[in-house]
């Protein structure tokens, strides 16, 4: 009974900061404190409780890690060129009639590339809903392909922190997920460049704004060195090197860049590593940002929700939900279980990490009673909350990309991964994951 009050309570939290307009951060600390308590009155130390949240913060170091690598590179690949020369080249070579479906390529490549929605979404997506309004185009649509073209490498790149996190938290290597990741995209992929094929003919972009692109190729110097960051980043992770090496390769080399190339000092680059770039002039309301100072909310979050997951999975205390769960998962199967409670999470926590490590908590059991692999527990995670979390339009996951993209929640409609991916998944699993023999479910 005071398990469900205490999380009445926090539920009630997050819906007046939603409300109110206030960071989430606010109710996520009160989440912990409540889960304290919670744990307090089940007769556990306080001493106990803080090894479980620390237990469970180890990792999610991880996902710090990698954060502190996006940050400095969302803020380097600004000052250094490499986002200018793929707007400025990539828009020239892109036929009107193609602008939509161009805007998910080049999302997608991108996030592949950088492996975080955000990232995505404040650099390319925010220059690519720029141009979509200058010509004309409905910004919805644009947004919904930049925000389904982010999800892609969001769930799948070797630099995403989500993806990290899922093969920490499962157990498994990050590559064997990836290569398995990709597999099941295909078919939504397949039908997500039709659909934005489509789109592009119904809403061409008409007149491109010179002056962007003008401003763009004046204040950077455009030749092709600039893209050896975004380089680093597509090769060296396809060659197996370790991520956060490949990282670093692209935040020296745009730093070397900004410097070298862009005119910059050490002392300014080393600034915009941590504090973002802001442009003088006409680009500023489309290039600045980024730095490690973006990621510090995100960070803060991921520390808080890692810490009340360990509370939650080091007490047992929704052990009468996992095996409730487990029952669910027995008549209607593991994955569609998985994806109906993740879009639960994610109304109520409305944190992608949060999501991620509850699935893997409360459905442990339902997977265990199945006989299934920890790759596909891995698997069905990344292809359910992973990128569920984004059809929330409170959700973290998706809300900061739209609000960087200026858009409302009209635009999720439009960002076809969200629901394909995880209903072609659904109907394609058996493919991958075949479980011809029932397994019994323990009670």
């Amino acid at each position: 009974m005071m398990i469900a009050a205490g999380i009445c309570v926090f539920i009630l939290a997050m819906i007046i900061c939603l409300a109110l307009g206030q960071p989430m951060l606010y109710a996520m600390s009160l989440g912990l404190v409540i889960f304290i308590l919670l744990g307090r009155s089940m007769g556990y130390s306080l001493i106990t409780l803080v090894k479980m949240s620390l237990r469970k913060c180890a990792q999610a170091l991880i996902v710090w890690r990698i954060f502190f690598y996006i940050g400095m590179m969302t803020g380097l690949w600004r000052a250094s060129g490499t986002i200018a020369y793929v707007i400025v080249y990539g828009i020239n070579i892109i036929p009107p009639s193609v602008f939509v479906l161009a805007a998910f390529l080049l999302s997608a490549v991108m996030s592949m590339m950088i492996g975080t929605s955000f990232g995505v979404t404040s650099t390319v997506g925010v220059m690519l809903i720029a141009i979509a309004r200058s010509g004309g185009v409905n910004e919805l649509v644009v947004a919904g392909a930049i925000i389904s073209g982010a999800f892609f490498g969001d769930r799948c790149s070797p630099a995403s922190s989500c993806a990290s996190l899922i093969a920490a938290i499962t157990g498994t290597k990050l590559y064997t997920n990836i290569k398995q990741l990709l597999k099941t995209a295909v078919l939504p992929t397949a039908i997500l460049l039709v659909l934005y094929g489509i789109l592009s003919r119904i809403h061409p972009i008409t007149t491109i704004d010179a002056t962007l692109l003008q401003s763009l190729q004046s204040q950077f110097n455009l030749q092709g060195w600039v893209l050896l960051p975004a380089i680093f980043m597509l090769v060296l992770p396809l060659c197996k090197v370790p991520v956060r090496i490949a990282m670093a390769c692209s935040v020296i080399s745009s730093l070397g860049l900004t410097v070298f190339f862009q005119g910059n000092s050490l002392w300014e680059a080393i600034k915009i590593a941590v504090m973002g770039y802001t442009p003088q002039g006409a680009l500023a309301g489309v290039l600045s940002g980024g730095g490690l100072i973006s990621m510090v909310e995100a960070s803060i979050i991921v520390m808080v929700t890692s810490c009340y997951s360990g509370i939650i999975e080091g007490t047992d205390m929704l052990k009468s939900v996992s095996d409730l769960l487990a029952k669910v998962a027995g008549k209607i199967g593991a994955f569609l279980t998985m994806a109906l409670v993740s879009l639960l999470y994610s109304m109520i926590f409305c944190n992608q990490t949060i999501v991620v490590m509850l699935d893997q908590q409360l459905l442990q059991k339902a997977y265990d009673n199945i006989g299934a692999s920890k790759e596909e527990m891995a698997i069905d995670i990344s292809n359910s909350g992973m990128v569920m979390a984004g059809l929330i339009p409170w959700s973290i996951a998706v809300g900061i990309p739209l609000g960087m993209l200026g858009v409302g929640a009209g635009a999720l409609p439009y960002a076809f991964l969200l629901y394909l991916l995880p209903l072609c998944y659904w109907f394609t699993k058996r493919l991958f994951y075949p479980h011809p023999k029932p397994v019994a479910v323990s009670t």
